[in-house]
Order: C-alpha cells, then structure tokens, then sequence
C-alpha cells in the first residue's frame, strides 16, 4: 500500500469516526427531556407553549455559533416569552453532557 492510499485511508476513517461521534444520542435525549421537564413545554414536531425544536433548528440552520448559542441558552435559565404570552425562567440545565447532546438533538431535527 502505498502512502498516499494509507494517508486517504486514515483521512476517511478519521472523518466517519468524527461523524459518528458528533451524532446525538436520541434515547439519552428523549430521557433528558422527561427527566428535565422540557417535554411540558416543547416537542419534537409540535409548538406548545414553547416552540417545537424543528423549529428551532430550522431557525438556527446554517448559522455558525447555533450550536453555542443554545448551548447558552440551555446552561443560563433566561426569562422566555411563551406562545401563549406569559414569560417563564427557562430551566437551566447543569450536565455539560447532557446538554452537549440536548443541543446536538435538537439541531438535527
């Protein structure tokens, strides 16, 4: 094998491994959700009295600080303004792994 094929090789493992390591943990998110509350106010597809996180990805999409952003605003507890017009301390979470994957879920979606 020559260099150049083992240095395409390593590039490619080292690319999926990155890929595969970035995803969210679905099951650990939905977990987190239940166990944090976030469920009462927000779903996947749906708007409650928070906004459905497809749209909120879908807001945040292709924007470079999104995930930092929400990473913020899931780690601080900020006052929100809810869909019915109440304002609410948004819950902040202290898991940094938890949140980690929060984040990733809720962009993917």
């Amino acid at each position: 094998m020559n260099v150049l094929s083992l240095l395409a090789a390593t590039v490619a493992m080292f690319a999926f491994s990155m890929t595969a390591s970035a995803a969210a943990d679905a099951d650990a998110a939905t977990k987190a959700m239940k166990d944090n509350g976030c469920t009462k106010c927000h779903s996947v597809d749906k708007a409650k009295k928070g906004p459905a996180f497809k749209k909120v990805a879908a807001d945040m999409k292709g924007k470079a600080d999104a995930e930092a952003k929400l990473t913020t605003f899931l780690t601080t507890g900020p006052m929100v303004k809810m869909g019915d017009g109440t304002q609410e301390e948004h819950k902040a979470l202290k898991d940094p792994a938890v949140v980690k994957n929060l984040v990733q879920f809720i962009l993917a979606q």
